[in-house]
């Protein structure tokens, strides 16, 4: 995958642009290291860019609108509830599926929590339930990875 200079807007001047383009060669390497998030103002809207620029590189761009959505509730809830202050975001393309998975240092389990109506918060992983094909949470040694699937084409 070739990612040209020009396709990426450099809004945060000169090294924002080289970060940029190194994590995004993170979250596309075979090896799947991912890219590493902090917790600091625009975070979230970092997360959607480079999981929107994975999926545009596999012609995969279709199914950005639900997975920006849906990587934004990830990075929410991480830094609202898991007190820490670097993520990794990871996007992997399978076999008629594509996962996104947000790793943080807590091993704290997300609750699926259905709000009422008035409720302002709580409705971050309700979304990701109605609009991901599958979702869960693995435990690692240090921390724990969120993660959602959609499926790229449909099942036969």
């Amino acid at each position: 995958m070739i990612v040209e200079r020009s396709e990426l807007v450099d809004t945060a001047g000169s090294g924002a642009l080289e970060e940029e383009l190194q994590s995004l060669a993170r979250l596309l390497s075979p090896e799947g290291d991912g890219a590493a998030l902090v917790a600091l103002p625009g975070v979230t809207a970092r997360a959607r860019r480079l999981t929107l620029s994975a999926l545009e590189s596999w012609g995969l761009g279709g199914h950005g609108e639900v997975a920006e959505q849906l990587v934004a509730e990830l990075v929410a809830n991480a830094v609202r509830h898991t007190g820490g202050r670097t993520f990794v975001l990871r996007v992997l393309r399978g076999s008629g599926r594509i996962r996104i998975e947000l790793r943080d240092p807590s091993r704290a389990l997300p609750c699926l929590i259905r709000g009422d109506v008035e409720d302002e918060a709580g409705r971050g992983l309700c979304l990701v339930d109605q609009l991901a094909d599958r979702w869960g949470v693995d435990v690692l040694s240090h921390g724990k990875s969120v993660w959602f699937e959609l499926r790229t084409r449909p099942a036969v």
